[in-house]
């Protein structure tokens, strides 16, 4: 597939991903929108998680784009995009992985080096609101 990414072995640490989550934060804080905000390691597996004030039904949003975004190696949003031009096959490949969710909001996080070492997602916002948000918890590390 197009613009995929090798995912690297090392491991995102919780102080990583506090950091992460802590910019992401400040940043859904300072545009006044209640988002959940989860941040996955490169299994997929849930590191850190906020909900300011956000109905309950978006924090399994954020996390399924995070762990779509670090699944393939890319934002969320480009996941989706990809999948649109794959015709009939789109529906199995939304379905795989307990459910993919590809609209923007979840953002690959990077280190130093530019390897991927997790993903942070958000929800609760617009697209393009989730999608500032969780670039600014992935800009906060890399």
């Amino acid at each position: 597939m197009r613009g995929l990414q090798k995912v690297s072995i090392m491991k995102l640490n919780y102080k990583t991903a506090e950091k992460a989550l802590h910019a992401a934060k400040e940043k859904a804080l300072s545009m006044n929108i209640p988002v959940s905000i989860a941040v996955v390691d490169t299994g997929g597996h849930l590191v850190a998680l906020a909900r300011l004030d956000s109905v309950y039904g978006v924090i399994d949003f954020a996390i399924k784009k995070a762990k779509t975004a670090v699944m393939f190696g890319v934002n969320s949003d480009l996941m989706g995009e990809i999948i649109s031009g794959t015709g009939i096959h789109g529906y199995g490949m939304l379905n795989s992985n307990e459910g993919l969710l590809t609209i923007a909001g979840g953002v690959i996080l990077k280190n130093v080096d530019g390897d991927v070492i997790g993903a942070i997602g958000s929800s609760g916002g617009t697209p393009e609101q989730d999608k500032q948000i969780a670039e600014a918890g992935a800009q906060a590390i890399g």
